[in-house]
């Protein structure tokens, strides 16, 4: 018998409803708590002066930069506020290409030369820290001996108070980069994106509106996720190691019934997520939405749209939000996107648009869409970007774990397309054949019943199944991953759409130049670009076979695994496209190719290694036991003088178990073998590859013997906690 299984199984059977975990929440009103440990502009005009604090206010919404005099008010102010509140140590807090967050602590408290002991924080301190740049992925770019980095403030993102326990630190976002410049994380190439994307926005909009002078990126993800009590987590090394499993058979229930969606929140999965909320308001993370998702166990939160750079930091102090609440509670949050096989994996849907400092979305249609020709310009302009880059932003949301999602029947393909809705289809269609500006677009309403009041219906139904969706006032790219950091899709979305924005305004220039009018001009060239985007407009079935073979007719790109997907960051165009807007240097462009490379390997390495042993150590040994126990009734059997026929089924199990652990120590001995080749391949991508198309085949098949096994082995002696149990026991 398998006591770890058991045993795991009891301390779940045996919790009681006293060890569910109800945190107080500060105050009933969450606006009465909201961002109270957030240094916002409310806690700088209490600590700062007014001087310092429109200097702080100018740096951030016209990128002005902060005098050292300023830096050292701001850091003064920033040292008693955090003090005031219980802080006692400092750090930057920076995203490196992990994927996750890091961060250094130092405390306030320092030694004066003649002994004496004082709290200070510097602007010197504030501004720059140096951790070491080669302990980071860095695609080439930092040698091991070549160790200094640097950490820089990014006052566009307020600091924060992270409470961990009964520790506070004060947490100061910042960029990270090498001793010479060059970019080692998330978040510089995404501010260099929103800047390149205004700078190309805003003469755009002034076509229409004089009074625009900002631009900015909104952002709303939705982050999905799956909770597992931590009993069941620690008894599973692959989920302990990988965050998935890497074996096991699916449970004869699953999300068939549809009754997990919208479902009711189980009450332990509901503390769990009342304390989430609670941490994420008192960090200014703006969540509003909960829900059951579709999968046994799977769950959802979304918060409101905000700027793309400050949404981005809040999605990752989530994430480790999520991982920290979670363990206080006696549960595990797997944020992979593929943590069970045949139930519906976790994605994390980026919300995108642009707002001015007018108060305009631009990709909001109006009631009219068909006669909005600023929105219809932004409209358009996007969906050329898309057609036109549509390998880079397939580029961008590629990893080893994300290839397990894409393309399944829960997920978008990985053939990149874009839906609009038939409203907006039939203004793009009239616009094509001719037509001027018209009145398409008017909102329908259903009058259901008397007592019910009248549905206003959208320009736009949902197509679930498809990568690039209009839903109403902005974009939704559902092909991004639930463990990502949203930067990466973010500062592709920004770049293309900004450059094709420049493009634009160039040739709206050379027309208005000939003496055309204005709005036939943008018209002329909105009609050029409908038709050449056609190909990538889809309104049917993402999911369907009969998509890929039209694809393919249309010329759109199919690229279902990662390796194959990064090399659109080799291309010409793509380094002309990232050079040019200065977004990334060459040298820096090949670096994070490199780093995401990398990544895919070293996840696969681990998979496999993980696989490996779990099948020697936990497999194998349980069904051979299994198989020898057969094995003794059966020769009991045969001595009570039964013939051969009579004890005919347990000889076919006995056969059967034996071809299967056969076939599982052939295939391990076979991928030993696949992986020691590919590691010694010198390319990274080639390396990537070989991992792809030659272990990555050799797991499944690893997978699919073990599982039979899991079939055939008395329950009592399975040693890994079910998917059943995984998935239903509460």
């Amino acid at each position: 018998m398998s006591l770890s299984r058991f045993q795991a199984l009891d301390t779940i059977l045996n919790r009681s409803g006293f060890e569910l975990e109800y945190v107080d929440v500060p105050d009933p009103k969450i606006s009465n708590f909201f961002g109270c440990n957030v240094f916002n502009d409310k806690a700088m005009k209490e600590y700062m002066t007014e001087e310092a604090f429109s200097n702080v206010k100018l740096a951030i919404e016209s990128g002005a930069k902060l005098s050292r005099e300023d830096a050292d008010v701001v850091a003064d102010a920033m040292k008693r506020w955090s003090m005031d509140h219980g802080a006692t140590h400092y750090t930057h807090w920076f995203q490196p290409l992990t994927g996750r967050t890091a961060e250094k602590h130092d405390s306030f408290f320092t030694l004066r030369p003649d002994g004496e002991v004082v709290e200070e924080f510097t602007g010197d301190t504030l501004v720059q820290q140096e951790p070491d740049g080669s302990s980071f992925p860095g695609g080439g770019l930092r040698s091991t001996f070549e160790a200094r980095g640097y950490t820089a403030w990014d006052p566009s993102s307020p600091a924060f108070i992270l409470e961990v326990g009964e520790g506070k630190t004060l947490c100061i976002p910042t960029i990270f980069v090498t001793y010479g410049g060059d970019s080692l994380d998330y978040k510089l190439p995404l501010l260099k994106s929103q800047s390149y994307l205004e700078q190309a926005a805003i003469p755009v909009c002034q076509l229409f509106d004089e009074q625009v002078s900002k631009v900015w990126v909104t952002l709303g993800w939705e982050q999905e996720y799956f909770l597992v009590d931590e009993a069941l987590f620690n008894a599973r090394p692959d989920l302990l190691l990988t965050g998935r499993t890497l074996l096991g058979k699916h449970s004869p229930k699953g999300q068939q019934l549809d009754d997990h969606y919208f479902g009711s929140i189980p009450e332990r999965v509901y503390a769990y997520m009342r304390d989430l909320e609670t941490e994420c308001h008192k960090l200014g993370i703006p969540v509003r939405t909960r829900h059951n998702e579709v999968g046994p166990g799977q769950y959802e939160l979304a918060p409101m749209f905000e700027e793309v750079n400050l949404a981005v930091d809040h999605n990752q102090l989530l994430m480790d939000l999520m991982d920290r609440v979670a363990r206080r509670h006696k549960l595990r949050v797997l944020l992979h996107e593929k943590p069970f096989a045949g139930v519906n994996g976790s994605g994390k849907h980026n919300n995108w648009s642009m707002s001015t400092n007018t108060g305009s979305n631009l990709l909001s249609p109006g009631k009219k869409p068909g006669s909005n020709l600023r929105f219809l310009t932004f409209f358009v302009n996007t969906i050329q970007a898309v057609y036109k880059h549509a390998d880079i932003l397939r580029a961008s949301v590629a990893s080893a774990s994300n290839d397990h999602r894409l393309g399944a029947n829960e997920a978008p393909p990985a053939i990149v397309s874009v839906f609009i809705g038939d409203t907006l289809t039939k203004v793009l269609d009239s616009i094509e054949n001719g037509a001027t500006l018209d009145e398409a677009g008017v909102k329908e309403v259903i009058d259901l019943l008397n007592k019910i009041p009248n549905l206003e219906l959208d320009n736009t139904d949902r197509n679930r199944t498809s990568p690039f969706a209009f839903t109403g006032n902005k974009f939704e790219i559902r092909m991004v991953g639930s463990t990502m950091n949203c930067a990466a899709p973010m500062t592709v979305m920004n770049t293309i759409v900004g450059r094709q924005l420049e493009l634009f305004n160039a040739e709206l220039k050379e027309l208005m130049d000939k003496g055309q009018e204005r709005d036939a001009a943008i018209l002329t060239i909105l009609r050029r670009y409908i038709k050449e985007s056609r190909a990538i407009r889809f309104e049917g079935d993402g999911y369907s076979e009969a998509w890929e073979r039209e694809a393919e007719k249309r010329g759109l790109a199919n690229t279902p695994n990662t390796p194959d997907a990064l090399n659109a960051y080799k291309s010409q165009e793509a380094i002309e496209l990232f050079t040019s807007s200065k977004v990334f240097t060459e040298k820096e462009l090949h670096a994070h190719y490199e780093v995401m490379n990398e990544n895919y390997i070293i996840k696969l390495q681990i998979e496999a290694r993980t696989m490996g042993e779990m099948v020697i150590n936990h497999i194998l040994p349980a069904a051979i036991a299994y198989q020898g126990q057969l094995a003794d009734g059966a020769v009991k059997i045969k001595e009570l003088g039964l013939t051969e026929n009579e004890y005919k089924a347990q000889l076919d199990i006995i056969k059967l178990i034996a071809e299967n652990i056969s076939l599982i120590k052939q295939k391990v001995n076979e991928m030993t073998i696949a992986r020691r080749d590919a590691n010694e391949l010198e390319d990274a991508n080639e390396m990537a590859k070989a991992y792809c198309y030659e272990i990555k085949p050799l797991m499944e098949e690893i997978r699919t013997y073990a599982d039979r096994l899991e079939y055939l082995v008395d329950d009592r002696e399975w040693p890994l906690i079910k998917y059943r149990e995984l998935m239903f026991v509460r």
